[in-house]
């Protein structure tokens, strides 16, 4: 009877180690499609690449952003603001790279890369249109110039700075900062700005010697009336060509909001949050939440603007497994997005709102999402 036992349970065992092998094999077989299919999505991607091998290489091919300062004068040169502080190891841990890992226990399986801050490569590329990226942000359509001409601004989560940097543009912001909790996506985004600094810089060459031949034409011309219409042209083309660059004016640095401790430096006239309310939520809970709407506040001069754009509850549950963190706040949540505005209204101490989403067109599938104005 006991050898009977032993029969059946060396069967057994035998059995069991077949279906894990067999597991292991349909695993592998899944990994190396991710990975095949992972290859094809970057060889199609026009993301530029985050590394290259020295910073004149990336300027002259302006293919790449630069992933390393060589030194803080250079940092300091560039307008690059050094990070002032240290946040919690978790803190620290997520702005290393614009990609977070997850790592199975098979040690023979590659990491897969997942985003649990929403911090994605390509942003623009997808929401925008792959190759369209400087392209106007239809968002920028419902925004008004005077939230922006001759302000101090502020972009939470501005990924790779690119709507930053056309709102900097197209209103002449006095100055705008982006912040992001991803160092890479800091570093997209100066070379975002470094090439927009390059095409306006060309632009404003091309003008300026369109109006040098018009103004040579005009002071050979002996008609008075011409002379003086000319005149004026010339000296409203004269303020214009004095006008600041680019990179006098936005600027990128590399900080958790919600988390960061340190004291404000400034304070703004107008802030905008476009689409981060979800990943802060799902990362930060509730009391995130509350927490970056209360800076925001605090931040804002009184009148001062807070433009948001939030994220429905659909889209919630579509990234609430990115990661253990989000899984469990996910289940925790109480202030849905329908109630941000009855909280910033009752309990942080806003004014009043405006609904800008009627104004709202040309967006991409997915991305048609409510954006509202609140007044300090």
């Amino acid at each position: 009877m006991a050898d009977e036992n032993e029969k059946k349970r060396k069967k057994m065992d035998k059995r069991k180690k077949q279906k894990q092998k067999k597991k292991q094999k349909r695993e592998r077989e899944r990994e190396k499609e991710e990975e095949k299919g992972s290859k094809e999505a970057e060889a199609k991607s026009s993301v530029p690449q985050t590394q290259v091998k020295n910073s004149e290489e990336a300027e002259a091919k302006v293919s790449a952003p630069q992933t390393q300062v060589k030194s803080s004068t250079e940092a300091e040169a560039k307008g690059i603001s050094p990070q002032t502080q240290q946040v919690k190891n978790s803190t620290e841990a997520e702005g290393k790279s614009c990609s977070q890992t997850q790592e199975k226990s098979n040690p023979n399986k590659k990491r897969k890369l997942v985003f649990p801050f929403g911090n994605y490569k390509n942003y623009y590329g997808y929401r925008i249109g792959p190759g369209r990226e400087v392209e106007e942000d239809p968002r920028i359509k419902v925004l008004k110039k005077e939230w922006f001409e001759g302000k101090d601004c502020l972009d939470i989560g501005c990924n790779s700075g690119v709507i930053t940097i056309q709102i900097a543009r197209k209103y002449k912001c006095k100055s705008i900062l982006g912040l992001d909790i991803d160092s890479g996506l800091i570093e997209d985004a100066y070379w975002c700005l470094r090439k927009f600094a390059r095409t306006e810089s060309s632009q404003k060459k091309i003008v300026s010697d369109s109006n040098g031949k018009a103004v040579s034409e005009v002071n050979r011309s002996k008609q008075c009336t011409t002379l003086s219409n000319e005149g004026t042209n010339n000296g409203s083309s004269h303020h214009s060509s004095g006008d600041r660059d680019l990179s006098d004016i936005v600027s990128f640095r590399r900080e958790n909001f919600v988390m960061c401790h340190r004291p404000p430096d400034k304070h703004y006239d107008t802030i905008l949050c476009l689409s981060v309310t979800k990943w802060i939520h799902l990362n930060w809970g509730d009391d995130g939440l509350i927490t970056l709407f209360a800076k925001i506040w605090r931040l804002l001069h009184p009148g001062g603007i807070f433009v948001l754009e939030p994220q429905p509850w659909e889209s919630y549950e579509k990234n609430r497994k990115v990661s253990e963190t989000t899984a469990n706040n996910y289940r925790d949540i109480a202030y849905r997005p329908e109630r941000f505005r009855e909280i910033l209204l009752d309990k942080i101490g806003f004014r009043k709102v405006e609904d800008l989403t009627s104004g709202l067109s040309g967006t991409r599938t997915g991305f048609d999402r409510p954006i509202f104005a609140f007044y300090k």
